[in-house]
């Protein structure tokens, strides 16, 4: 975790790797993931409006389980769905911070503050996991766009990812499918905070996305057309699309 190393930058252009297509698809992830989790937060709505069952929460303790309503049973679908979409989105996601990753180091000749092991471990190991991923995602964006300020987004992407994780009942919640269902009935508010905080990140991290993916986009064309090649913004664009 040293600073950054400054090395001579490269005589040639830098071969990047692709970054729009990657991109293209992030933005996708997240908005479907952040799709999922207001649907959660609807059904979660809709429990606490139908109101516990006569019968109890569905465990109802020493191992036993009521049968579920039609209502639980399609509570217990979107989690699965909306599980699914997150973990495709996270691999989408990691993979196009991969890419910004290098090219990063390709346009400014600095070697990245924090190694590839960071890039997947930073996001798991404690205390870390408060502040490395956004340290990667905003030196990119340095690192692409010399000089050049933050985006907005990034802050708040990364306030309410924490919110959504960290919550109590985010992400990284430990209670499972039918203990939240019991939540729904009896603190529903709690849930639909996190909710609330799990789709604002999905939304700015399309705009994060974005924007680190268009300081590429624009300094690989300027690199081409002024650092001494005779390739053209066109090509660029080629190169990283």
């Amino acid at each position: 975790m040293s600073d950054h190393i400054t090395t001579p930058p490269p005589a040639s252009p830098p071969a990047l790797r692709p970054v729009r297509t990657p991109a293209r698809l992030t933005a996708v992830a997240l908005g479907l993931a952040g799709a999922a989790w207001a649907l959660r937060a609807v059904w979660e709505i809709r429990l606490d409006v139908t109101g516990e069952p006569a019968s109890g929460p569905p465990d109802q303790g020493g191992g036993e389980h009521r049968p579920l309503t039609s209502l639980e049973n399609g509570y217990h679908l979107i989690s699965s769905v909306g599980g699914i979409t997150a973990a495709i989105c996270a691999v989408l996601f990691i993979f196009w911070l991969d890419n910004v990753r290098d090219n990063a180091r390709e346009l400014s000749g600095r070697r990245p503050r924090y190694s590839g092991f960071w890039l997947y471990a930073g996001w798991l190991i404690p205390l870390g996991n408060l502040w490395i991923p956004r340290r990667i995602v905003a030196d990119a964006h340095q690192d692409s766009a010399p000089g050049e300020r933050l985006p907005r987004s990034l802050n708040v992407w990364w306030t309410l990812w924490l919110l959504g994780m960290f919550g109590g009942v985010g992400l990284m919640y430990a209670d499972d499918t039918d203990e939240v269902i019991a939540r729904a009935y009896t603190d529903v508010w709690m849930l639909l905070a996190a909710d609330a905080a799990v789709v604002g990140a999905a939304v700015a991290g399309v705009f994060v996305v974005r924007a680190v993916t268009a300081v590429q986009l624009r300094y690989a064309d300027g690199w081409l057309q002024y650092g001494g090649s005779t390739a053209g913004p066109d090509s660029a664009a080629g190169e990283v699309a």
